[in-house]
């Protein structure tokens, strides 16, 4: 609902910004500037004192006290934008998280200009030669950055736009066999949080941030069925709704302590985040003697079962959450290949047998 604030001025300025201004009460020839529009948290601290007749004092922010112009600066301005959006719900903390991990590298030198080289960015790359994934991460980070600032007319070029990748991708995460679960389950008793924490990634397929919010809250009946209902927390997932077979129910209630989640941490509260859910299970993993695996990996090996079975494209797309079908299709056209592959070796094979 749009709200009319008498004496507020919105003039938008040839740089494309706004600015706004206020006319205090009873005085129409007076204008007061104020620094942000209605849609900030201070809003209505500064147009009060405005209407009021007093020049209201900025917030200030981490930007404010950065050299004009400078990567700080714009680093800073930056951070407080996506601080803007998780606030809205529009983007998500850990995106949030992740952006400071990867740029803080350019507060080093804060008074270093906003325009970094394009060799200079390149050097950079280089020294995190021994985490490559970590490399381009940063300078794909640094040209979402520079985007940014382009459309708000901070700058013309992006100098990390055209930097090659030194980051060669493997195949991800090992699949978990039957065999490694069994083995798993014969370290992790019934009871136990690994135990519980294995059985839903194994019978949900869901992602390891979602254990920190599965529980029985997401428990319902549909068409006399009991299942599970979830939205997965990665962003642009679809709906999840699978049976709740009886080996996750018996998993689930197994141990003595019960909680808001499935997988309790310390103090029987959830875990607070999907790293650290993520770090407790691969702790688990090396204690069954099975480092090489991850929490990802029974996913992926989910997947490829799904696959193997005949489950259509779109039918691990239900399970799985995805919202993309070519997501779903990594598994599903390796299985079909091996299958053309045997379809032409019988081919072959019949050929031969007419000779």
């Amino acid at each position: 609902m749009k709200i009319d604030y008498p004496g507020l001025l919105v003039e938008p300025l040839p740089s494309g910004r706004t600015r706004y201004r206020v006319r205090p009460e009873g005085d129409r020839k007076k204008r007061i500037r104020i620094f942000c529009g209605p849609d900030h948290d201070d809003f209505m601290r500064q147009y009060l004192a405005a209407r009021r007749g007093e020049q209201p004092k900025k917030l200030e922010t981490a930007s404010d006290h950065a050299k004009p112009r400078s990567i700080a600066w714009l680093a800073t301005s930056y951070f407080e934008y996506l601080e803007a959006r998780v606030k809205a719900g529009t983007s998500s903390a850990k995106t949030l998280k992740k952006k400071r991990n990867l740029l803080n590298r350019l507060l080093v030198r804060p008074d270093r200009k906003m325009l970094i080289p394009q060799e200079k960015l390149i050097e950079m790359q280089d020294e995190m030669g021994a985490t490559p994934a970590q490399a381009d991460a940063f300078v794909e980070a640094v040209g979402v950055m520079y985007d940014w600032a382009i459309k708000r007319r901070y700058l013309q070029t992006n100098p990390a736009r055209g930097i090659a990748r030194i980051y060669a991708k493997g195949s991800g995460a090992t699949p978990w066999k039957a065999a490694d679960v069994r083995a798993y389950f014969k370290r992790h008793k019934p009871g136990s949080k690994a135990h519980v924490a294995m059985s839903v990634l194994l019978w949900t397929g869901c992602r390891i941030e979602d254990l920190t919010v599965l529980g029985r809250a997401y428990e319902c009946e549909i068409d006399g069925i009991e299942a599970l209902r979830w939205t997965p927390l990665k962003r642009g997932s679809s709906e999840v709704a699978i049976p709740l077979l009886e080996p996750l129910k018996a998993a689930t209630r197994a141990p003595k302590v019960q909680g808001n989640t499935y997988v309790l941490g310390r103090g029987g509260r959830p875990y607070a985040s999907g790293d650290s859910m993520s770090s407790m299970f691969k702790r688990w993993c090396r204690d069954a003697g099975m480092a090489h695996l991850s929490a990802h990996g029974v996913r992926k090996g989910l997947a490829e079962l799904l696959a193997e079975l005949g489950c259509s494209q779109y039918a691990i797309m239900a399970i799985l959450g995805h919202s993309e079908a070519k997501t779903s299709e990594v598994y599903t056209r390796r299985v079909e290949r091996w299958r053309l592959a045997r379809s032409a070796i019988a081919m072959v094979e019949a050929a031969e047998a007419w000779q």
